[in-house]
């Protein structure tokens, strides 16, 4: 539900649920100074409540000011950005993605970051589960 939810906020809602999970927990303040281009304060402070609203975060209050927090962890948000990823890029196809990630453009992937997949390759197919 919520999970599932997380890809389907607009631009700016993506960019202050980033700026949250970068702070760890933020005021409307913290986040406007980690917005590119940045709307007012009040726009800030009106889309933070709609993210409230749809349950991406919750608050806490510190004297004056509410502090914001996120109320999934930012590996589910990831998982589920990767999932839509996958399924609305890729066919829901995987091997797809991985393929078109080291085949980009000459020097995107190094020696290393290959054998760190080939690992993590072997290491799934030994415990029968994706890390």
């Amino acid at each position: 539900m919520l999970n599932e939810a997380i890809t389907n906020l607009s631009r700016r809602e993506r960019q202050i649920m980033d700026a949250i999970y970068r702070l760890g927990r933020a005021t409307v303040q913290d986040v406007l100074e980690q917005l590119p281009d940045p709307p007012s304060y009040s726009a800030v402070r009106a889309l933070m409540r709609v993210l409230e609203e749809k349950g991406y975060v919750k608050h806490i209050q510190d004297g004056p000011r509410y502090v914001f927090y996120p109320t999934i962890s930012r590996e589910k948000a990831k998982k589920s950005a990767l999932k839509h990823l996958l399924t609305t890029f890729f066919n829901g196809s995987l091997e797809d993605a991985v393929a078109a990630l080291i085949t980009g453009a000459p020097g995107d992937v190094s020696n290393e970051q290959l054998d760190r997949l080939s690992q993590l390759i072997e290491q799934a197919k030994k415990t029968g589960k994706i890390i």
